[in-house]
């Protein structure tokens, strides 16, 4: 398909700009992210809330979920406020993996915050984090309800020096919501993601 074939190119020149902090031209008229979403990810998107309670329902039966409350707005499902747009800059991320996908997992691990960054790219906004041993990479859409816009992206692993294009290896795919849930607070929920957890959740602070 000629609009997947486009941003599958756009997400591996972003996968470069990411690790090297260049900037990345797109080309315009990008199209909707239901043309580009892969099959498996459109699902993950239609079936975030049932990701949502089933990871929460884990950490209660693991009798974590003190711990989810603590976090207040940004572990709400339905939290999300108006204008989810976030300014273009460096951010602080925290990751949060909500409910093992396997017995004897964690069902509630909280990272320290690494640096990541909200970078225009034409009329399109993209997201990258610049450190960690995941780091996710990818592009941000309006989303069909106003409180939210989509994410559709792709993970380098390691030391990786790129990474792979969108749609290439299912398990590096990533999809998502990025929701406002505070004056100066972001969220990147992603349901399902291939491995360790039901539910991540990263937060989205602007340093200082």
């Amino acid at each position: 398909m000629m609009f997947g074939c486009r941003v599958t190119a756009l997400l591996l020149v972003l996968g470069l700009g990411a690790c090297h902090g260049h900037r990345v031209a797109v080309a315009p008229a990008q199209p909707g992210w239901r043309a580009i979403a892969t099959p498996a990810d459109r699902t993950r998107l239609h079936d975030w809330r049932d990701a949502w309670t089933g990871a929460l329902a884990r950490i209660a039966a693991a009798g974590q979920i003190r711990q989810v409350a603590a976090q207040k707005a940004l572990m709400q499902p339905d939290a999300a406020l108006a204008d989810p747009r976030p300014p273009a800059g460096l951010y602080r991320c925290r990751t949060f993996k909500l409910g093992a996908k396997r017995p004897g997992g964690q069902d509630y691990v909280a990272y320290p915050p690494i640096p990541c960054r909200i970078a225009f790219e034409h009329d399109l906004l993209s997201f990258a984090q610049l450190g960690g041993p995941q780091r996710r990479i990818g592009l941000l859409f309006p989303g069909d309800d106003p409180s939210r816009m989509i994410f559709l992206g792709t993970m380098a692993l390691g030391d990786e020096a790129r990474a792979l294009e969108y749609g290439r290896d299912p398990e590096r795919d990533s999809a998502g919501l990025l929701e406002r849930v505070g004056p100066r607070q972001w969220r990147l929920v992603l349901p399902y993601p291939s491995w360790e957890s039901m539910l991540d959740v990263i937060e989205l602070t602007p340093p200082g």
